[in-house]
């Protein structure tokens, strides 16, 4: 009887993950398996050898060859902007990551992935083919925005305009959203990888030295800021010390960078996010806008965690700012919502052919 009652649990637990969501970001994958909750949270890059399509290291392991391979030796980041610019890379880091997320699974997986609200048919039948050949038995596609109010718990159902900005490593996503739709929406190709790239063009222009893009992340996380922060006067008084290569001559070079460094340098991109905003705020009707007014605007995603981006939005746009639960996984809890729950969230959702 023991026997029977555990071969008895064996398919549900085995169809509970067939089922997975996929948050497929320029800077991380995050898979969420039916029953399971978040697997797999890695790095989107592939390392694969110069000159052919064969991944050498895929996720966290790639990325620590960021700027360090041989030239025998590439990585790549499939995804730009929240889309594939690569489709092979992309391809096997797919495969690679399901595989990873769901050991053992011997039939073709049913996918819910993310995608931006902005992207073109082209780009959207490219995630889908991609996945398809990577094993996915039916792929359905949810935009970002809806994928990030889910997961940060915002009652997109109701009648009720919420707001919801996601920041992510390619695209800040921003929606209001009412009655299970995306009413008004703006998305732009600003995320952390613009600031990254902000801030190694500040260091270049002003400093004359030339550092990566890692180092440039590291500052970022370390001491950016958009806005002063009351409650943590000590982020105006820290430095950080970067190691490059002098613009002129070539030679190792060390810097002290402010805080007050990287908020100049991440100003232009800060204030284009404010300004989507402020855009989809203009568009959104007056009985939504009463409701954003009353209930705020909710941050998501990892440019949610850059200290002083709520006050400096609801300063400029008068309305309070939240930033949510666990922004770095809004979008795959949402995605991962509406896999546990399809008869009652998969008409968020549209069936996707290549």
């Amino acid at each position: 009887m023991a026997q029977a009652r555990r071969e008895k649990t064996r398919p549900d637990k085995a169809a509970s993950s067939r089922d997975i969501g996929i948050d497929l970001g320029t800077a991380n994958t995050l898979v969420y398996a039916r029953g399971h909750g978040i697997v797999l949270n890695e790095p989107s890059v592939v390392a694969v050898r110069a000159g052919t399509t064969t991944a050498l290291a895929v996720g966290a392991e790639a990325k620590e060859t960021i700027g360090r391979t041989p030239g025998s030796i590439t990585a790549i980041r499939p995804l730009k902007d929240g889309v594939i610019c690569d489709y092979e890379a992309a391809e096997e880091m797919i495969r690679h990551f399901v595989r990873k997320a769901v050991p053992g699974r011997r039939t073709r997986t049913r996918m819910v992935i993310c995608v931006p609200s902005g992207v073109t048919p082209v780009e959207r039948r490219a995630i889908v083919h991609a996945s398809t050949r990577a094993g996915a038995k039916s792929v359905h596609l949810i935009e970002e925005p809806m994928a990030a109010a889910i997961g940060a718990g915002l009652p997109v159902a109701e009648p009720r305009g919420s707001m919801v900005v996601d920041i992510g490593g390619g695209t800040s996503e921003v929606a209001v959203i009412s009655l299970g739709g995306i009413v008004t929406s703006r998305s732009l190709r600003v995320g952390g990888d613009r600031l990254d790239s902000a801030i190694t063009d500040y260091v270049r222009k002003e400093h004359g030295l030339l550092i990566g893009e890692r180092t440039a992340e590291d500052v970022k996380i370390g001491i950016g800021s958009a806005w002063p922060v009351p409650d943590r006067p000590e982020l105006e008084t820290r430095t950080f010390t970067v190691r490059g290569r002098e613009r002129v001559g070539g030679m190792p070079k060390t810097l002290q960078l402010t805080t007050a460094d990287v908020r100049a340098a991440l100003d232009e991109q800060v204030e284009a996010i404010i300004a989507a905003v402020r855009a989809t705020l203009e568009e959104c009707p007056p009985e939504l806008s009463g409701d954003v007014m009353e209930h705020g605007i909710v941050l998501t995603g990892g440019g949610a965690l850059l200290p002083g981006l709520d006050l400096r939005m609801a300063s400029a746009t008068r309305i309070p700012v939240f930033v949510a639960d666990s922004p770095l996984d809004c979008v795959a809890l949402g995605s991962g919502r509406c896999v546990e729950d399809l008869d009652t969230l998969g008409s968020l959702l549209a069936p996707a052919k290549a």
